[in-house]
């Protein structure tokens, strides 16, 4: 299995033109983060978690040229707003792109692509194949995914768990129930937004206290902001199995 990390940031980190953080300004590659998504290629499936809006940019970055499913975690704009380019991928697959998705986040999918589900199709407009999953395994082809419930503040999210990879983004609390379908995984992937405390997010600390607890073999921090400080410096701060994510990042597993 191999893992490509295609975003490790959040919209609170994208730089922009006020931004004058030395995050921003740095040098090092590692510090442009686009938005949070990851690629899952495994015995010959490519799976994509979250679709955000660099994702057209994310995939010719790195040369994507086969998707066969879309997960989603939740319905906020930095994990759905880059779905509009899957035309790409209906019209070299010739066929709508299987979008997986709990039915909270199907209707916000209406609603911000309503134009894909009007009655009257338009030529050219992507084709969505949405595919209603809930707190319960599911298989992708002949891979089987685990969702994993965990909180962002009052909203439920998905993670989710793919042979040995756990992925979590956009939480701040996991029950323990849910914790433990991440127990005994060779790589965790953690949202940790800077060190400072988040109504909805995990910092630092609370990441790394959760990494402690699940003990995975390796973690990876993703969905960072610009607050949390440049890789080489937090990176020094990290303990010897625990790693910052960035764009482009692959691992075999």
């Amino acid at each position: 299995m191999k893992i490509t990390f295609l975003g490790t940031g959040t919209s609170l980190g994208v730089p922009v033109v006020a931004c004058n953080c030395n995050t921003c300004n740095s040098d090092d590659i590692r510090d442009k983060r686009l938005r949070s998504s990851v690629l899952v290629e495994v015995n010959g499936t490519n799976l994509i978690i979250d679709a955000g809006p660099d994702f057209r940019q994310q995939l010719l970055r790195e040369n994507i040229d086969k998707l066969d499913a879309i997960l989603l975690t939740h319905e906020h704009r930095d994990h759905i707003a880059g779905l509009d380019d899957i035309r790409s991928f209906n019209y070299l697959h010739k066929k709508a792109m299987d979008i997986y998705a709990e039915q909270r986040v199907q209707k916000g999918i209406k609603v911000n692509y309503s134009y894909v589900f009007s009655k009257t199709k338009y030529p050219g407009i992507p084709d969505m194949n949405l595919k209603l999953i809930e707190n319960k395994p599911f298989n992708v082809n002949s891979i089987t995914i685990i969702p994993i419930r965990v909180m962002h503040l009052k909203l439920p999210v998905f993670g989710f768990r793919i042979k040995n990879f756990s992925y979590i983004t956009d939480a701040n609390y996991i029950s323990e129930e849910e914790k433990e379908k991440m127990k005994g995984s060779e790589v965790l992937v953690i949202n940790a937004l800077r060190k400072k405390k988040h109504i909805s997010h995990f910092n630092l600390e609370e990441a790394l206290q959760l990494i402690d607890e699940l003990k995975p073999e390796n973690a990876y921090l993703t969905h960072i902001s610009h607050l949390m400080g440049k890789h080489n410096d937090v990176s020094k701060e990290l303990p010897e199995n625990v790693f910052l994510a960035y764009d482009g990042l692959e691992l075999s597993i």
